[in-house]
């Protein structure tokens, strides 16, 4: 049975608990989604910001492929590093496949993520996945389009001084530019890989 997120406006957070999609979601029928769709799709908001590859990045720009779009900080300790590394799991599993993929890893944390900083970070999980930095405004404007919240808390590693408690989910964008599903935390690499395929084929 197809979950659908109703989505009007802006776009808010939608998190169904982990727990509901790892043990107790109806099995999905063949060749529907295993994530959370947004239905009806909508038009992905547009930014542009500074990449990790040395240059500037808009959505845009990767219209034609799938987009992986996930929120996150290079001094993550316990969510982001699981996550890029399912990512980079996928990418294994989805073989030539991902030439067709990018990951888009826009930082909640621009006092310390520089470009080159998330370069180095994100080149430890596969080469391909690009990070996108700027001003706290332009950070902050992005995180509203989408729905994601960000708060720097306390760390208990008092070298790290302080932490940035996010939203963990990613969105998956299709083809053309639209956000077609919300894939919570935990999400098993192969349920990944599937929803990938099927925007894959469209």
């Amino acid at each position: 049975m197809k979950r659908k997120l109703i989505v009007g406006g802006l776009l808010v957070v939608l998190v169904a608990p982990a727990l509901y999609f790892a043990l107790l979601r109806p099995k999905p029928a063949e060749g529907s989604f295993r994530s959370g769709v947004f239905e009806p799709p909508r038009e992905a908001p547009n930014f542009t910001l500074d990449g990790s590859n040395g240059m500037k990045v808009s959505l845009r720009d990767y219209h034609g492929k799938v987009v992986v779009l996930e929120f996150g900080f290079t001094f993550c300790q316990q969510v982001c590093p699981v996550t890029l590394a399912h990512l980079t799991e996928v990418f294994t599993k989805l073989g030539p496949a991902a030439s067709d993929v990018q990951v888009l890893y826009v930082t909640v944390d621009p006092k310390r993520d520089s470009p080159a900083r998330l370069n180095e970070y994100l080149s430890a999980f596969n080469p391909s996945f690009l990070g996108a930095t700027g001003t706290t405004s332009e950070l902050e404007g992005v995180r509203q389009a989408y729905g994601i919240i960000a708060n720097e808390v306390i760390s208990e590693n008092k070298q790290l001084g302080y932490e940035v408690s996010h939203s963990s989910f990613i969105y998956l964008i299709d083809r053309l530019g639209k956000i077609r599903t919300l894939v919570p935390f935990g999400t098993a690499a192969d349920d990944i890989v599937h929803d990938i395929n099927l925007l894959l084929k469209t």
